[in-house]
């Protein structure tokens, strides 16, 4: 059995004439407030975002929103709240059972109200296993349309990344719409400054 470097090369090796990549230039959706655009998408896909005022308390916003919330995992260093840092546990295993996670998003996108998450956290489950999801999001970051999001992602200096647009929902079990199927049940984007 070949292995794929001996498969490639073997292609290579019969390949005809190569060609250079085309240059596309797409004619993308823009919009001239991003941000804007971004919290009425996000609300549509039943997330919701939050512009955070200068000098607010982000650990006292948290608190306000997620008032029952017992176990809040984040690596971030402004959430003091956090009970539990997912890059000292041993095991993802040891993240069941979260109440709240929140991580930094690096770029938002206005036409569909998602956010680039590369894995700045060891144990990228917290995304996902999570009952609640906050993200921080700079609402300087927002571009207008996924061509812009891959332009200013560097996909060489990731392990992981996910592309996270509302809460996880699934209608293919009888049509009927579930929230947080395989994933966090509520997502709040909270744009900063």
């Amino acid at each position: 059995m070949s292995t794929k470097n001996d498969i490639l090369s073997n292609i290579r090796s019969h390949s005809g004439k190569t060609y250079a990549m085309p240059v596309i230039e797409p004619d993308a959706i823009r919009y001239t407030d991003t941000a804007a655009r971004f919290m009425e998408v996000l609300k549509s896909v039943g997330g919701s975002a939050i512009e955070l005022q200068e000098g607010e308390d982000i650990n006292a916003r948290i608190m306000s929103l997620y008032p029952e919330a017992r176990s809040i995992a984040s690596n971030l260093p402004e959430i003091r709240i956090a009970t539990i840092n997912p890059d000292e546990i041993a095991t993802p295993h040891l993240l069941n059972g979260t109440a709240l996670a929140v991580v930094r998003g690096e770029i938002g996108v206005a036409e569909n109200g998602c956010v680039w998450i590369p894995q700045n956290v060891k144990e990228k489950a917290v995304c996902f296993i999570a009952e609640y999801l906050l993200i921080l999001l700079d609402k300087n970051n927002i571009v207008s349309n996924m061509h812009e999001a891959y332009a200013k992602i560097g996909f060489n200096d990731y392990g992981f990344g996910v592309f996270i647009s509302g809460p996880s929902k699934t209608a293919d079990i009888e049509q009927a719409l579930v929230i947080g199927a395989h994933g966090a049940k509520g997502v709040v984007v909270f744009l900063t400054a």
